[in-house]
């Protein structure tokens, strides 16, 4: 293919670079795909065009916090899940619930997280949200003992296929699937209480 010179040309190579990614790709790392950038506006515009040319297919285009990209929607997921060997992972009450307190709340310290919980909170919930790259360290406190200063990641938002942390539901919304959760779990069992390590 010769290097495009039409709007059509270029929204073809941009769709070829987003369905071939595996990650969301920003704006900036769009227009380096030409040897005559097209502009942020044009890129922009193209990608607004290319997301109305898949609307009501079973894979769209969606603009995410670390840039745009294809992915299936969501009402397709339950039959790729059937294709699925393994099962995805299963997070504690705990582990929500914090990652739930620093989304709404960050920068939190781990003293922050324990205030609002009532209860200790395990090195190990904090190192799971670490270790998924939903969560990390931005900073120290200025306090006695400099505390850990804990937000959320652009990881954490692509993964929930945000932009922003404005996106997120209203926290009345997360209790309420977190109780449904925890009802469609058949072998729900009263949680242990958690170490104070």
């Amino acid at each position: 293919m010769q290097e495009p010179s039409t709007p059509d040309g270029y929204k073809q190579v941009l769709e070829a670079a987003l369905l071939s990614a595996s990650v969301p790709r920003p704006v900036s790392l769009l227009r380096r795909l030409f040897a005559d950038d097209p502009g942020a506006d044009m890129v922009r515009r193209l990608l607004d065009e290319l997301r109305e040319d898949w609307h009501g297919r079973s894979v769209e285009l969606v603009q995410s916090a670390s840039g745009w990209r294809f992915q299936t929607r969501a009402d397709m997921q339950v039959f790729l899940d059937r294709l699925k060997d393994e099962k995805p992972p299963r997070y504690s009450r705990a582990v929500l619930e914090t990652l739930a307190i620093i989304a709404y709340r960050q920068p939190v310290t781990r003293g922050d997280i324990e205030d609002i919980r009532g209860v200790a909170v395990s090195t190990n919930v904090i190192k799971t949200l670490e270790s998924r790259g939903w969560v990390d360290v931005v900073g120290h406190r200025e306090t006695p003992g400099r505390p850990a200063l804990l937000a959320t990641t652009r990881r954490f938002l692509d993964d929930l296929g945000l932009r922003s942390l404005t996106e997120l539901p209203p926290l009345t919304e997360i209790e309420r699937i977190m109780d449904l959760v925890e009802l469609q779990q058949p072998d729900a069992t009263p949680a242990a209480p958690e170490s104070t390590d």
